[in-house]
Formats: structure tokens, C-alpha cells, sequence
């Protein structure tokens, strides 16, 4: 769930839940809300480990990161099974360090999988740092205190709810400041290749769920970058928002509790590893493939990200944010900006800056989830006001449909054609000259309320790939938005014919209502 699904079902906490009878027990907890976060001003900062040249990954990477100075290297990981396989893959192989910070961290199949092959790392005495956002992640405090108390395994909460139980009360009485969450999604081990994209660590991320998928893109990056990244990732660390579990919560057993965990996840590996998913991993390019060189594109490489401050701080004041970077990116653009964000709210800033972009002359293009595609009926109301102005503007507009034709690539990430899917990938080319990739949707969340993390790649290579790959497929995995007089009309091609709806297609009528109550609402600002 994401945090709008965190907000929707915290609202409704409230409606059921506020109640004469809790009084007592909302006063009482109300007390240790005001207290606020634990202080952690005189606690020894921790720094990313330098890179030593003698473990594997420096072997394997260092030779093409000295044959290009002054670069980065980046390969897109497309499929879900390849940027999961990956993840293995840098986890067995670290030898000195893994810094892991996520947005959600699910304790399904693959989320189970990675937890294990970090304990795994952290007994062959790799340091491993894991920063959870609070609300996002699904760990109990019970599991991440048994994690914690491994020796070379520290885990830190962003953000945290200070009332651990009833957490969801706590949440109610901390509403204004817990609404601002950490987005960021970054894995590097050590210090030699990082990880950065759109994906969480979850089934549906990583094409592993039996129902729905999220059509997802993550980039992984060797040379300068990673130093970028552990920068980053140091920073929030230490920031005063991140805060160790055990800071946060007791356990009345953690080594005890840490024995039962291995003893499950033992069980569980055997599941997986006899489970289809598990021979769609062997397929995976990164699957044993650190021995040989994996081909990279090079070019310079920015990590651009927000001040972990950002969540203490006005969300209106930009100082702190990322944004400002990104808008002045896109700004340059001179022929076309080609972007897909699955939670497109633009508001009216950014209507009028992407107007006056295409009243320059350059294409602009907006991919995003149809409302049968979308699962956040909330941000489609908070977008649908926004379509016709964007057409009246020239902004050419597509959103997802909800399943895949036959054989089809979802924007080049594969997706099985059986499955439902959902754009969830956070992505722009300039100019076909840089991409972006990164955590970062075009809503009023990333802008002003969490924090995010993102590469600018200046890789030509790189940046004709999203346009060239998704143009094609556009007429057939989408709907082409137009305005008929002042009446929307989707368009696509289905059995090799044109087809046009009146209505947002593949949806009931009570999905139509449900995201027009929606739109009605003044929470634009929360999605």
C-alpha cells in the first residue's frame, strides 16, 4: 500500500474509531506523541565504508570504471525478475558493506528472500545498514529488533511513530508530521555498485505476484554515481529523523527472536526456491553473471535528491527540495520531453510550465495510469481536472490500460501478458540526451512532502531508449486522450482498429463515481 492507501485507511481509523469510550486512551497516548522523537544529537555518525580493491565487485567493475574516467557507468534493469535478481546478486557478493534504504519492504516471497541473503551477508561479516520508512515498511518491530540485534546488522526507522502500540492511534495523533515520509529506494554494496528506481521490495514489484504488477524501472550504476549515492544515503542515516529501532521499541527477546526468524526464513527458502518464480530467476541475465563483465552505457551521471530535512521543515520552503532541479531540466528541453509518472497530479504550476514549454516548439508527452490501471483512485481524482487543459495546451497525453495484449512489453519492462499491471516506473528523457530515473512521481507528495532520490543520466544511449521503446507501443498499450469539442475522448487501436470511448474505459460505473467524489475533495495538496 502506498501512502495514500496509508492516508485513506488512517482517515477512516479516525471516523470508526473516535469514540467516547477511547477517550481515556487517546489522553493518555497523546502524552507520549508530545514528546516527540527520541534525541539523538550525541550519537556517533556513520559513514560509508570505502571501497576496498580487492573484493569481487571491485574486481569485476573497477577495470571498466578505469577504462572510462570521470564516467558513470548505467544498465537499466527492465524486467521484475532482473532488478530482483540483481538485488541477490549484490547481496551475496558484498564483502565489506550494504547500505539498503527503502520505501516499503513487504514480508511476501521476495521481501523474505532479501531479508535473508542481508543476514546472510551480516554473517560472513559484512556491515549491513537497513533505513525503513515507518509507515511503509512491513517488518514488525518484534522482526526488526531480531535483525538488529545481529552484531553487523543496524536497523534505523525514518520518520518513525513514536506510540509503537496501538501504532495506527499513534499515527492519528501524529498525522501532521508522520504524513511526510521517505520515498527514497537505493541499494549499494559495497560501495561499488548501487541500485535506484521506482521499485520497492515486494512481489508485485518484481513481477513475482500471481495477480497484478507493477510495469517498473530500476538503473543500476558503477563508477562516480555510487559515491553520489552513499553520500546520500549517509545523510539521511544520520539525520535526525532516522531513528534505531532500538530507540523506539523493546523486545523481550531479540536473540531468541532472531534464532525463530532464521529457523522461518530457512523454511521459506525451500518454498522458494521450488516456486515458479524461482525458475524465472534463472532466466535473469544477472542471475551467477558476476564473473563476466555486464555490458554498461557511460556517460556523467547526477544524483539529485531531497534534504532528509525536508520532512522537519515548511513544505512550501524549496531549499530543501529536489524539485527545483528537475523542473529546470525539463525546462531545457528543446525538441521533447518525454515523460511517465504513474501519479500525475501537475497542478496548476505545472500545467502552466509545461504549456509554455510546448508553446516553445519542443513535443511534450505524458504517460500515466488509466483509472482501471491505477491503484490510487484518490490521485486520479486529484489528475483528472488537469486533462483538458493539458490538451488544450498540446501536451500529448496517454494512460495505461490495465492489461497487456498478447506477447506484449510494457514500454520495454516485460510483463506477462495474463497479468494486470500498473505504470508505477518514475521516468523522463530530454531531449532523447538525459534520462532520468529515480522515485520521483509529478505530484504534490514528491514535490513538497516526502523525500526522493533519483539519477540524471546525460547518456544519449540511455535517453533514446524510453521514447524509442515506448512510442511504438503507444497506439496499442494505452489510450491517446482528445478532447471532441469539450468532451474527452480515448483512443486506441484494439484487433488492429481504431477504437474510441466516451467514457474511462475497462471501468465500472461506481469506479467512475467513486474518482469524481474524490476529485471533489481539497486534499490536492496530500496526493
Amino acid at each position: 500500500m502506498n501512502i495514500r492507501g496509508h492516508m485513506a485507511s488512517l482517515i477512516s481509523a479516525i471516523n470508526q474509531c473516535w469514540r467516547p469510550s477511547l477517550g481515556a486512551a487517546l489522553i493518555s497516548l497523546s502524552l507520549g506523541a508530545c514528546a516527540g522523537l527520541p534525541d539523538v544529537s550525541e550519537r556517533a555518525a556513520s559513514i560509508a565504508l570505502e571501497s576496498h580493491p580487492r573484493t569481487t565487485l571491485a574486481k569485476t567493475v573497477q577495470p571498466a570504471v578505469a577504462a572510462h574516467p570521470g564516467l558513470s557507468g548505467a544498465r537499466l534493469l527492465k524486467s521484475g525478475e532482473d532488478a530482483f535478481a540483481s538485488r541477490l546478486v549484490l547481496a551475496d557478493a558484498a564483502e565489506r558493506s550494504l547500505d539498503v534504504q527503502y520505501y516499503i519492504w513487504k514480508d511476501d516471497l521476495t521481501g523474505k528472500v532479501l531479508t535473508q541473503r542481508l543476514l546472510r551477508a551480516a554473517d560472513r561479516g559484512v556491515r549491513v545498514r537497513v533505513l525503513f520508512d515507518d509507515i511503509g515498511s512491513k517488518p514488525s518491530d518484534q522482526n526488526l529488533l531480531a535483525l538488529d540485534s545481529h552484531p553487523n546488522l543496524e536497523v534505523r526507522l525514518f520518520n518513525p511513530v513514536v506510540q509503537r502500540s496501538p501504532k495506527l492511534l499513534g499515527m492519528m495523533l501524529e498525522f501532521g508530521r508522520i504524513n511526510r515520509r521517505m520515498h527514497n529506494k537505493s541499494f549499494t554494496a559495497d560501495g561499488q555498485v548501487s541500485i535506484l528506481g521506482g521499485r520497492n521490495i515486494g512481489d508485485e514489484y518484481f513481477a513475482a505476484d500471481e495477480v497484478m504488477n507493477f510495469s517498473d524501472l530500476d538503473v543500476a550504476m558503477i563508477g562516480p554515481a555510487v559515491k553520489e549515492v552513499s553520500k546520500a544515503f549517509d545523510l539521511y542515516w544520520n539525520n535526525q529523523s532516522a531513528i534505531g529501532i532500538t530507540d523506539l521499541a523493546r523486545g523481550s527477546d531479540p536473540e531468541k527472536d532472531l534464532a525463530a526468524m532464521r529457523t522461518e526464513l530457512a523454511a521459506h527458502e525451500v518454498v522458494a526456491k521450488n516456486s515458479p518464480y524461482a525458475n524465472q530467476l534463472r532466466g535473469s541475465m544477472f542471475d551467477g553473471q558476476l564473473k563476466s563483465q555486464l555490458p554498461y552505457h557511460w556517460g556523467s551521471a547526477r544524483i539529485v535528491y531531497d534534504d532528509p530535512d525536508k520532512v522537519a521543515t515548511s513544505a512550501r520552503d524549496p531549499r530543501t527540495h529536489m524539485a527545483p532541479a528537475l523542473r529546470a531540466e525539463a525546462m531545457r528541453s528543446k525538441e521533447e520531453l518525454f515523460m511517465v509518472s504513474p501519479y500525475f497530479v501537475p497542478g496548476k504550476e505545472g500545467v502552466a510550465n509545461l504549456a509554455a514549454l510546448r508553446e516553445r516548439g519542443p513535443r511534450v508527452v505524458v504517460i500515466t495510469n488509466s483509472l482501471a490501471s491505477t491503484d490510487s483512485a484518490a490521485v486520479h481524482g486529484g489528475y483528472k481536472g488537469y486533462r483538458k487543459p493539458l490538451l488544450r495546451a498540446g501536451i500529448e497525453l496517454y494512460e495505461l490500460k490495465p492489461t497487456p495484449g498478447v506477447h506484449s512489453v510494457r514500454h520495454g519492462w516485460s510483463t506477462a501478458a495474463s497479468l494486470d499491471t500498473s505504470l508505477h516506473s518514475k521516468t523522463y528523457s530530454i531531449d532523447r540526451r538525459t534520462l532520468f530515473v529515480g522515485s520521483y512521481n509529478l505530484d504534490p507528495r514528491s514535490k513538497r512532502l516526502n523525500t526522493e532520490i533519483g539519477a540524471l543520466l546525460d547518456c544519449p544511449e540511455l535517453a533514446s531508449y524510453l521514447p524509442e521503446t515506448v512510442d511504438p507501443a503507444l497506439a496499442t498499450e494505452t489510450y491517446r486522450l482528445e478532447l471532441d469539442g469539450r468532451r474527452l475522448v480515448w483512443v486506441t487501436q484494439e484487433d488492429g482498429k481504431e477504437v474510441r470511448y466516451d467514457h474511462e474505459p475497462a471501468t465500472s460505473f461506481w469506479q467512475r463515481f467513486n474518482a469524481e467524489i474524490l476529485s471533489w475533495l481539497p486534499i490536492e495538496g496530500l496526493l
